[in-house]
Order: C-alpha cells, then structure tokens, then sequence
C-alpha cells in the first residue's frame, strides 16, 4: 500500500496548480491521471498558445446554480497571481484582446510551469494510471489504481467535464461525486457551435471560413465579438459565447451590424444620393462581400434603393440589427469547451472546496458547476480553485 497525505484525481490545470500548492505546505502529494501527457487541454487551448487567464476575470463572468459561490476563490487568487507565476518562470506573454492573456510562444511552457512547480514542492505526478475503485477508510481514502493501491488522507477531485471526449473527458468525476452522495447538476455542452436547421444551412454552408463583427445580448451580459459561419452552422467568439446561456428550442437574436446605429438612416440618406445604389452594394462596404451577396439574396435585397419606402428601410434596419435565427442545436460535446453542471456548489464549502458531508473530499475545476465565458475565465477558475483546495488538503 503506497501512503500519501493527498492525492489528486487530473493532470490538468486545477489538479496541478492544487499539487504544487499543496506540496510546497509540506504534503505528500500524489497526482493521478489516465492520460498519458499532463494538461491535454492546456496544450490545445487559444490555437496552441493557451489563454491562461483574463485580467477582468470577475465573478460576474460566471455561471453557476449558485452565482455566489466563485467569490471566495476568485478574490483570494486573483489573475495577478497566475500572472506573477508565470513571470517567475519567464514565460513571454501578450494581451491579445483586452484582459485576455496568451503565451507568446506555446502552451506548453504553461505546462513545463506546472510540472517544474511540482517537482520543486515534491509533488508526485503519475501518468497512464487508472483507477478502478474508490472507497473511505476511518482515516480518509484509498484508491485501487492500475500501478497499486494507494491511500490517502485528502482526496481531490479534478477530473473535469464532459467536453472533448477525445481528449480522454469522462464522467468519472460526476460518478465519484455521487457515489460519495454529492448531488450532481445536469450537464451540458458550453462554448460550442450552433448546427443549422436544413432551411438555415442551405444558403450558410456555402459561406463558411466568412467572419463578421456581431453583437449578442442575453442575460445582461454583452458580447461584441465575430461570427464565424461553418460547414455545420455559426461558430466564432460570439456564437461561443451566447451557446452557454442557449435552451434548446430558443431562437437566438444577433445584431449584424453593431457599429451602424441607424441603418435605415443611412440607407435614406443614400437613397436620396444614389437612389439606383442597393442595399447589397451598402453591405459590401461593412460585411465581408460573400457573406453580403447571400445575406440580400436570401432576403431579396437586390432592387434599387428608389424602390424602398421608409417603411421598407426600417424592416431592413429591424432585420440587420435583430437577426434571428433558430439553431437546431450545438455540436455538443465533441467540440464544447467546457462542460456546464457538475458538481453541485451547495455541497461544497467555497472556502475550501470540500465536501461539507464527506470530510477530506475536495472538488475543484471543472467537475464543479462553475463555468466561465470565453476568454481565460475558465483557467482562472482552475488556478484558483485548485490554490484554494491546496491551502486545505
């Protein structure tokens, strides 16, 4: 029987900030994972040079059953923090967007931080492992795994969710939650793309690789980023972004035109100029021409503007900047970033992570229903999570 005081269940972000944290208090830490790299996710994240976290990263930039709960974490590990980290190690970065931090080179130097992080705190990481059982002992845990028993005082959960299943995602974590009692939240696919309805398609799928600035609203949160049009349907940051708020069935509203407050002023004041001008030719000039030509083909834009009352013109406005369209549904978790649900907060402590029924059984990452938007949120949530559990185990 191998004995460790803490033994962690994931090899990705929160799983290894929690080792090393929990290493350098002078824990025997053992990290377990199926996998044969650390960080799979962390490799392939922001195209390969991983958005490691976002410098406005606020709790308002999550959701939760429990809005509440990411308070405490958040505001004892802050994005200074990781970002402090990664300078020590010298890691050369940039702000791609505002807040929202890359590698400069690749995302494997974040993971070459985690795992030199752990070495210096003794934290043991042991790859190509599984575990076939779990179970409670008067003194904590022991685990049955394909390299031998272990046993541990503190057992840490960071396994993550359902997302990119070829990546190795499974539902251990959600399975260990309930087997020790936990409630489990449904789950599903977040910051995924949207497929088409068959009408919707025919006339989109020709389009795809074309980008565009969009602006979606939903739950008072705001979202100007791209859209991208796909073989399959709508990807892109902002697409991404309002997938996570999306219920089947729901129609999504996207206002095409975010920097052109009054279009049917503009198209009235062209008129007036140009009335042989049309409404495509106006397009051409604020959308990629592709995406144009078909947008007022579809619509049947394509007579002179002369031959447009007001009336006309607002309809066109009210359709530019309150497009709707009805997806038949996200790609789910094949291509999902993240995995919304899990594990339920109520049976958490926010100060420690653990369970507050099963003493010495901690949560962190995204196994917990707590999943952030686009834009680093989501690795700032690791970080702190897994330093919060670490200051505990």
């Amino acid at each position: 029987m191998q004995e460790f005081d803490v033994v962690i269940i994931g090899a990705g972000a929160a799983g290894l900030m929690c080792a090393a944290t929990a290493g350098y208090r002078g824990r025997r830490v053992l990290v377990l994972d199926h996998a044969n790299k650390a960080g799979k996710k962390i490799l392939m994240s922001g195209g390969g040079r991983c958005n490691f976290t976002n410098l406005n990263s606020t709790p308002a930039n999550f959701l939760s059953a429990n809005p509440s709960f990411c308070i405490s974490a958040l505001k004892r590990y802050t994005p200074q923090h990781f970002l402090d980290l990664v300078e020590r190690h010298a890691i050369d970065w940039c702000e791609k967007a505002p807040g929202q931090l890359f590698c400069t080179d690749s995302s494997k130097q974040i993971v070459q931080m985690l795992l030199t992080e752990c070495e210096w705190s003794g934290a043991v990481v042991r790859l190509d492992t599984s575990i076939a059982e779990v179970s409670r002992t008067d003194t904590g845990f022991v685990l049955r795994t394909s390299s031998g028993p272990v046993q541990c005082e503190s057992l840490v959960v960071a396994s993550g969710g359902l997302s990119i299943p070829t990546m190795g995602a499974s539902p251990f974590g959600y399975q260990l939650a309930q087997q020790f009692g936990l409630r489990v939240l449904p789950t599903r696919a977040g910051l995924v793309p949207f497929t088409l309805q068959p009408v919707d398609k025919a006339w989109l799928a020709p389009l795809s690789g074309v980008s565009l600035e969009v602006r979606v609203e939903t739950a008072g949160r705001r979202f100007d980023e791209p859209m991208l049009v796909t073989h399959r349907g709508l990807s892109g940051p902002a697409m991404l972004q309002r997938s996570s708020f999306w219920q089947s069935g729901e129609v999504v509203e996207v206002d095409l035109l975010p920097k052109e407050p009054a279009p049917a002023e503009s198209l009235r004041g062209l008129r007036s100029q140009s009335p042989r001008q049309t409404v495509k030719q106006w397009l051409c000039q604020r959308w990629p021409r592709r995406f144009a030509e078909a947008f007022c083909e579809h619509y049947q834009w394509e007579a002179p503007l002369q031959h447009y009352s007001n009336e006309s013109l607002g309809q066109v406005e009210a359709l530019l900047k309150r497009w709707q369209i009805k997806p038949a549904g996200t790609e789910g978790y094949r291509t999902a970033e993240v995995t919304l649900g899990g594990v339920d907060t109520d049976q958490l402590l926010s100060k420690s992570l653990m369970a507050k029924e099963v003493d010495g059984l901690y949560f962190i990452g995204e196994v917990v229903d707590v999943t952030g938007e686009l834009g680093g949120h989501n690795f700032q949530w690791a970080w702190a999570s897994g330093w919060c559990a670490g200051q505990y185990v």
